[in-house]
């Protein structure tokens, strides 16, 4: 966001970028720099030559072209220009009447900011996020027979170390560390404490980083089951509704982005052909649900956001190529979507990763579904607005009871 005092930094790339790939620039700016506050893209004749960047202070230059060359040239410039395939268009046309309801949800009391992506909840929303939430437990059991867990809020690093977590999105790693236990070190600490307060400093008393504030459910389960051998002969369905966490720097916004949310994932494991079909079926379903209540919206081949590997644009091209990823997108406001769902095909890779077996078939292959509460209900909201009397029926008689 640009204020009025702000400095403006403008970099030139080395070679211009395709206008297609502008999204993939945009999802990364902000993990370029912690002063980075705003930023416009210089678009002419379809492609990318450079933009101006917003910061309270004049920045470096030089230094700053270089990270974002190596941004642009490392996680972007090689991605192939492919449009979006659709998998699923609701038939329904709800145009949100504007873009302001998460200050109409603000000024009722039903939603108040308490941090950077961090966002207090109350009435009607917290009825809508459990009715969303049963709805989507629901479909599962009509074709499912899943084992529901809840898990601890921390997960230990090793766990996502062995995802390949950290090569893959450092920029939303969140650790979790501690004071060393040993009493010298919390006299020093209390002595530093009275002095200069709290800083960065304490970091220096820390004992370590084995843990971290897990990024999404999944990883819960595939450390759960890790080492083990599962029945060959039937799929393993695993469900579980946990906070997440992801860094999301000058991003977090509102309901759609925030560093602490809610996530209902569904875990598939067995045999390839068991997890694509299940995966399939349940989008299915999910569509049928959506166009119910009367919603507008798609489901899109989508890509993650991988930042700074080696081969960031390969495996990008690899997961649309292959389509190991669909995201349901809901209208929030006039030509607006934010992505309220994914639907995600792993192969054999945390099979592998985890030592999961599947009988005498080698690894298991896995898949997950992972909806976003918050946004799926800030969704409905923009698309219904806070006057219960104008929601779908089902919707009104499980929240208010008529």
């Amino acid at each position: 966001m640009k204020h009025p005092n702000d400095a403006l930094t403008r970099i030139e790339l080395q070679s211009p970028v395709p206008e297609a790939l502008a999204p993939e620039i945009e999802r990364r700016l902000y993990f370029v720099s912690p002063e980075i506050t705003g930023y416009e893209l210089v678009v002419k004749d379809q492609e990318v030559h450079g933009m101006v960047l917003y910061s309270p202070e004049p920045l470096d230059h030089a230094a700053l072209t270089a990270k974002v060359d190596y941004m642009v040239d490392n996680d972007v410039r090689r991605q192939r220009v492919t449009p979006a395939r659709s998998v699923w268009t609701s038939p329904h046309r709800r145009a949100p009447q504007g873009d302001d309801m998460f200050d109409l949800l603000a000024e009722s009391g039903a939603v108040t900011e308490v941090g950077e992506g961090q966002v207090a909840l109350g009435e009607p929303l917290l009825s809508l996020f459990t009715y969303f939430d049963e709805a989507v437990c629901a479909l599962l059991a009509e074709d499912f027979d899943a084992r529901e867990y809840r898990y601890p809020t921390l997960i230990r690093t090793r766990a996502l170390e062995t995802a390949g977590y950290m090569k893959s999105f450092p920029q939303h790693l969140m650790f979790v560390t501690r004071l060393r236990n040993d009493l010298d070190v919390y006299r020093d600490f209390q002595d530093s404490y009275a002095v200069n307060g709290l800083d960065s400093d304490a970091l220096g008393s820390c004992g370590n980083v084995d843990y971290c504030l897990p990024p999404t459910m999944c990883y819960h389960t595939f450390q759960q089951y890790g080492g083990r051998t599962l029945e060959a002969d039937r799929l393993h369905v695993v469900t579980s509704r946990g906070k997440s966490f992801r860094f999301e720097a000058a991003y977090s916004t509102t309901l759609e982005r925030l560093w602490d949310f809610t996530i209902r994932e569904i875990v598939f494991m067995g045999a390839r052909e068991d997890v694509l079909n299940s995966r399939e079926r349940f989008m299915r379903k999910v569509f049928a649900f959506v166009e119910t209540l009367g919603m507008s919206g798609f489901c899109e081949v989508g890509n993650d956001p991988f930042f700074c590997g080696t081969d960031t644009s390969e495996r990008i091209w690899s997961q649309r190529l292959m389509e190991l990823k669909y995201e349901l997108r809901l209208d929030v406001a006039p030509e607006r979507t934010i992505a309220v769902g994914s639907f995600n095909f792993h192969d054999d890779l945390f099979g592998k990763a985890f030592d999961i077996e599947h009988g005498a078939n080698g690894p298991v292959r896995s898949g997950c579904v992972g909806f976003g509460l918050e946004r799926l209900v800030y969704a409905f909201l923009c698309q219904y607005g806070l006057d219960s009397s104008d929601w779908p029926a089902q919707v009104r008689s499980a929240v208010v009871g008529s």
